[in-house]
Order: structure tokens, then sequence, then C-alpha cells
């Protein structure tokens, strides 16, 4: 069992023999003791990427929420913040995935902003192709709607169309 005082090498080891939801149940246990902001972040990581690990991509990205709310550096946060927009895009939480992208902007400043736009920008498109490539056309199809309503390039919005009207081709909707 984890305990107040424990240093990270001590956790890492303590959880090193544990099955990943026994090691989900120790830290949500741990993270309700008064811990330093710096052993939270690193509880909030390990139950992030625990919680990837398994598929459960919206607990993770609350997690790499939590760690960007504890952390100190702004880049840290943006980070963290970037990574959870990611998890949220692949679950299909678009609203999430947009609320965190302003929160990495809000850390941000005019260069960063633009930089974490396109990041994002690239997640849905990798995700788009993902399910594309693993026939979910339906779902591929919600994700270039999406990137249609973002700030995107004619060329960029010209490519998506015509990918869009593929799909809708292969779903059999008419437009």
């Amino acid at each position: 069992m984890l305990k107040t005082g424990m240093i990270k090498s001590e956790i890492e080891e303590e959880l090193s023999d544990k099955g990943d939801f026994v090691q989900i149940d120790y830290l949500t246990r741990f993270l309700k003791e008064p811990l330093t902001m710096d052993m939270k972040k690193f509880v909030f990581l390990k139950l992030a990427v625990l919680y990837e690990k398994i598929g459960m991509l919206k607990e993770a990205a609350k997690n790499y929420d939590s760690a960007a709310m504890v952390s100190i550096a702004f880049s840290e946060k943006i980070n963290h913040y970037l990574k959870g927009a990611e998890l949220y895009i692949k679950a299909d939480d678009f609203e999430k995935a947009d609320a965190a992208m302003k929160k990495a902007m809000s850390q941000a400043n005019s260069i960063e902003k633009n930089e974490i736009y396109i990041t994002i920008k690239d997640f849905y498109k990798q995700q788009a192709e993902a399910y594309e490539k693993n026939l979910k056309r339906a779902s591929a199809a919600k994700v270039y709607e999406k990137l249609l309503e973002m700030r995107i390039s004619d060329l960029e919005r010209k490519e998506i169309k015509e990918k869009l009207l593929d799909i809708y081709e292969k779903l059999g909707k008419r437009i």
C-alpha cells in the first residue's frame, strides 16, 4: 500500500508487481493523502498512462488535465493539455478536446498558439485517417466535418471535402 512520505522510486517499486487495475486503485487512494504538488503531478501522470493503456481514454485525458493544473511550467501545462486533447479526439469527445485546446492556448504566447492549433488539427486528421483505415466511415465523416469547422487553408478544405464526398458515397448518403 502507498503511504505519505514515499518517494517516486518507492512508489514505482510498490506498484511494479501489481496489475493495471490494482495500480489504479492504489494511486487513486493515494491521491486522497496530503501530497506535494510534484507528487500529485507524478500520480496524475501515472494514472493517465495506466488509463490510456487499458483504453479508458476519457479518464486518461482527465488525469492529464489534472496534471496540467498542478504543473508550474507553462510548457509542461501546454503539453499535458495537448495530450488530453489528443485523447479526447480519439474518444470522439470534440467538445472536451476544444476545451483542452483552449486551456493550452491560454498558457501560450502568440507563436505557441498557432503551433497548438496546427497540432490539434493534425490530431483530427490522424484520427480521421485511422477511422478510414479501419473502415469506420461514419466516424471518419464526423471527424472530417469537425475539421471543416476549423480554421484551415482552402487547399485543406478542398481535400477534406473530396474525402467526405467519397465517404458519403460509400455510406450511401446523398448530397
